[in-house]
């Protein structure tokens, strides 16, 4: 079969191809392997309660039946769900959006793909613009996304340590380079695979870099304000034309139904539905719809605050207190101080073996998590030994079986030293 460039390079290998490959294998075999690999959000009683109450009374209204799977959204999306979270956010934060500056896609993914090669790329001028990424590591999801090639660029953080065995990534600012070749700056808040949540003061710092270039600048809040809030630091909620603010309904509780949210300027909304018109035709209805209520009540908010931050906290601190009393001292290790999202992100410095090694092993043993080493687009392969000692693991999970998944991670590391 001969394929074309675009063909190629989406055919090929890449970091989120083989982490759906691993899960979806994994969960298809029926073994018992312990799912700390992916970012499926855990089963929270009362959000799922409270979604089968709104999925109820869709089912029960013939006219919400007939848009929901009837009826073709407009490509920038479903119009009431997207007037009601006007509204919301309007009152809330005092944002001033109109309608036009909303639209759906398919997913935060499919949002990524359309923004970033919206913004990088090549230009009518001649000039190839990248995504400059001021902090890595970032989302695994970007890394092949592009496509143009290396339409990334990195910068390493700052590397500051909190505790005895906590550590935390600074965006290093000296180092923060924008120029005419860059489209636009991308940041996650709270970061995944990190949990690291930019400050206010690093996001006003990033957003005047923006301002002053006149790019824009995107940050990833699929995990963060003002919802589904997955948060463990304060973090105000920031939204300006020079700000293109992805949300999704996923983390509430929603992966399935495949709801990204793009707040921006509505030049820029107004060229991502024309994208979407091609892409996909339509959006979904699914989740707008099931979250519509939700919106319209203010309840998405006290719902993320509530209930969703809480359980994802409680289910942080009892992962880090139980890979804490695995690890124990006598070796080196870190786990990067957890600020938001559903992840540890473990530091193994000098590990004698690489994190992608480690992967196997920890996968021959029956747990799957996702080696470091892809977390870090638009950074050279070999710039740094850093991004081969780090593992992404998941506490969404069972609480029984993510301690014992800890409890193997650090036995093997353990006896990765003792060989060595």
């Amino acid at each position: 079969m001969k394929l074309s460039s675009f063909g190629r390079k989406f055919t090929a290998g890449a970091g989120i191809t083989s982490l759906m490959e691993d899960l979806g294998n994994a969960l298809a075999s029926g073994d018992d392997m312990i799912m700390m690999g992916g970012g499926n959000p855990g089963h929270i009683p009362e959000v799922q309660a409270r979604l089968t109450e709104v999925l109820g009374d869709l089912a029960a209204d013939p006219d919400a039946v007939r848009r929901l799977v009837g009826i073709y959204d407009p490509p920038q999306g479903e119009k009431r769900f997207i007037a009601a979270l006007v509204d919301l956010l309007n009152a809330e934060y005092g944002w001033n959006l109109a309608p036009e500056n909303v639209a759906l896609t398919n997913g935060s993914q499919a949002a990524f793909f359309m923004l970033f090669n919206m913004f990088g790329g090549d230009y009518e001028d001649g000039h190839r613009r990248h995504i400059l990424l001021p902090m890595a590591p970032e989302y695994i999801g970007y890394a092949d996304a592009g496509i143009a090639p290396e339409l990334f660029k990195a910068v390493k953080p700052e590397i500051t340590f909190t505790d005895a065995h906590e550590f935390k990534y600074r965006v290093d600012f000296d180092a923060v380079e924008v120029t005419a070749d860059t489209g636009a700056i991308c940041v996650s808040r709270p970061t995944n695979p990190t949990g690291n949540v930019v400050t206010d003061e690093e996001l006003a710092r990033l957003e005047a870099l923006a301002r002053r270039h006149d790019v824009p600048l995107i940050v990833d809040g699929a995990y963060g304000t003002p919802f589904p809030s997955l948060l463990f630091v304060e973090a105000t909620p920031t939204w300006n034309e020079q700000i293109v603010l992805c949300l999704s309904l996923s983390k509430l509780g929603l992966p399935a139904a495949r709801t990204g949210i793009v707040i921006a300027d509505e030049r820029i909304i107004s060229a991502l539905s024309g994208v979407n018109a091609i892409m996909n035709l339509a959006t979904g209805s699914f989740g707008a719809m099931l979250a519509e209520p939700l919106v319209r009540s203010g309840e998405i908010l006290s719902l993320s605050r509530e209930v969703v931050c809480p359980f994802y906290r409680g289910k942080m601190e009892r992962a880090v207190a139980a890979f804490t009393q695995a690890m124990g001292e006598g070796i080196r290790w870190y786990v990067h101080k957890p600020e938001g999202a559903m992840f540890l992100w473990l530091w193994f410095p000098d590990l004698p073996i690489s994190s992608l090694e480690l992967y196997q092993r920890l996968k021959d043993r029956g747990v799957l998590v996702v080696s470091g080493h892809y977390f870090f687009p638009g950074l050279p392969e070999d710039d740094w030994r850093h991004r081969h000692e780090c593992l992404r693991v998941t506490y969404s999970q069972d609480d029984a079986q993510v301690a014992e998944g800890l409890r193997i991670i650090a036995d093997e590391v353990k006896a990765v030293w003792a060989a060595h």
